[in-house]
């Protein structure tokens, strides 16, 4: 991958995004560029992977599936990578999920990305009509739930170790903080 990169001029292509295949390396398309961030930490990936595993029956229930790390087209050419999604029944051998049917995204804060999730992508979720943006700070184990109220995100609950998160919408659940350690 690193070859194609530095070897390329100009703006980026959804096309030329998508010919780059799977990467280590988290390589997001905003707009012509190209973010490329490391892979996770292994705390990062044990919050996703218990978060999932506390989502996946509610989300089978409901007819929904919670994908994690795939491909989101917000808009052509607008390509982030959530950490976790859930969403409506979709073609698993696609490699891109429009934007459509992805009813909750969630990020997992890392003090190296902190503003691109809190910031640029609840922006570009928001405008993209995506319901639902779940926040979760890895260092505190604080949970952020917003719901879009019209192109921007509007906090509707924060829950902290000790409290529990009630998710009524796109799913029913109840997640506690502290299990996304175990």
């Amino acid at each position: 991958m690193t070859a194609a990169v530095f070897g390329h001029d100009g703006p980026w292509t959804e096309e030329e995004y998508l010919a780059l295949g799977e990467t280590q390396e988290r390589v997001e398309l905003f707009d012509g560029s190209l973010h490329v961030t490391p892979g996770p930490t292994p705390l990062h990936q044990n919050i996703s992977g218990e978060l999932r595993a506390a989502l996946r029956t509610p989300v089978r229930r409901a007819g929904l599936r919670v994908l994690e790390g795939v491909n989101v087209r917000l808009r052509p050419g607008r390509i982030p990578i959530p950490d976790l999604a859930i969403t409506d029944d979709v073609d698993l051998r696609v490699p891109v999920i429009e934007a459509s049917s992805v009813r909750l995204v969630c990020e997992i804060i890392s003090p190296s990305n902190a503003a691109t999730d809190k910031v640029l992508k609840m922006h570009y979720y928001a405008a993209a009509g995506i319901e639902w943006y779940l926040l979760v700070d890895q260092e505190s184990l604080t949970m952020h739930l917003y719901q879009r109220q019209g192109a921007h995100y509007v906090e509707r609950s924060v829950t902290k170790a000790g409290e529990s998160l009630e998710l009524t919408e796109p799913v029913r659940v109840t997640i506690r903080p502290e299990d996304l350690l175990d």
